[in-house]
């Protein structure tokens, strides 16, 4: 026989109302203990809450929507995205994940329709979606928050130019890639590089456009001048490129041409020579967005420690 709220309660020492207010998100009001006890009885019985009484309490389903960027799906974003959902599943929350959509008509047709318990982003969310959201009664959280300009993308990019600086390297340009789909955080981490640069008092960063193929690489190689030059690249792919195009230019590496990626990927670390890049914890990640996103839709304070992660720099032969 299936396990009951009364069930829960009984064990608990609590009434069935108390049951119900914490195991349907609404515990904020209760003393620690009292929340801790219901969801220690709950875990004991293996309490399964009906999602449909659940969503005709809240007049929400237990959907969490998490709006992916259009940009390519690789390993770092599937690592966030299967941790957030196994965190999210364990507070009785499934994923839903949707990819977003410049049009705010469509937008609010799908949160109308899904009616979800909340919407989570890994970037911020526009002031059009904001408005949707709370005309409608919806929790939401973006990583880094909305109007956060000094998210862990701007972080990224001054660590870039902060191991260049130690490794003895005065001119640097940042390579980002033509394709906006493609550069997401682009604007972030460039800002990151700039801003690096003006702190240590080195020349402007030179920008520099590419799409991740040969001949742009090398029409990107050709426009620099001889002189030698760091290179802070959006991605590992990005850097790859560059990196490349520069060896069959003849650029000495890392003496002429240093180059530093992003996202410490498996293929990086099998170039010849290695590349130098930045590891960034998904998982970790995954983590403070799901953290601040319960703390956003149960009201409860979110610890400082579960929404900081820790960036290091993956030395290879490139710098």
């Amino acid at each position: 026989m299936a396990t009951t709220s009364r069930d829960v309660a009984l064990h608990a020492g609590v009434s069935r109302s108390t049951v119900s207010e914490i195991l349907n998100g609404r515990g904020a009001k209760f003393a620690a203990a009292t929340r801790e006890k219901v969801e220690q009885a709950a875990r004991e019985l293996a309490y399964q809450p009906s999602a449909a009484a659940r969503s005709l309490v809240r007049g929400t389903s237990d959907l969490v929507i998490a709006l992916i960027p259009d940009t390519t799906f690789g390993v770092n974003l599937q690592v966030i995205f299967e941790k957030a959902t196994e965190e999210l599943a364990e507070h009785g929350l499934t994923l839903l994940l949707r990819l977003s959509t410049p049009s705010a008509q469509m937008f609010d047709r799908l949160i109308s329709t899904a009616s979800p318990r909340g919407v989570l982003s890994f970037i911020p969310f526009l002031e059009r979606e904001q408005e949707i959201m709370r005309s409608r009664g919806v929790q939401f959280f973006s990583s880094p928050p909305s109007g956060d300009r000094r998210d862990v993308n701007y972080d990224i990019g001054r660590l870039q130019v902060c191991h260049l600086a130690e490794q003895g390297h005065h001119r640097v340009a940042y390579a980002r890639l033509r394709d906006t789909r493609q550069d997401v955080f682009g604007d972030e981490r460039e800002a990151g590089v700039r801003d690096e640069c003006q702190h240590r008092g080195l020349p402007e960063p030179r920008i520099l456009e590419l799409g991740v193929s040969r001949a742009e690489s090398l029409a990107v190689m050709d426009s620099l001048e001889d002189t030698p030059v760091a290179i802070a690249c959006y991605n590992d792919d990005t850097a790859a490129a560059v990196l490349t195009a520069g060896i069959l230019r003849g650029r000495r590496v890392p003496h002429e041409l240093a180059v530093i990626g992003m996202d410490n990927t498996p293929l990086s670390q099998i170039f010849v020579p290695r590349l130098t890049t930045i590891d960034y914890p998904a998982g970790d990640a995954a983590h403070a967005t799901v953290a601040g996103f319960l703390a956003a839709i149960t009201g409860e304070p979110v610890k400082e420690s579960d929404l900081h992660f820790p960036l290091r720099v993956i030395k290879g032969e490139t710098t």
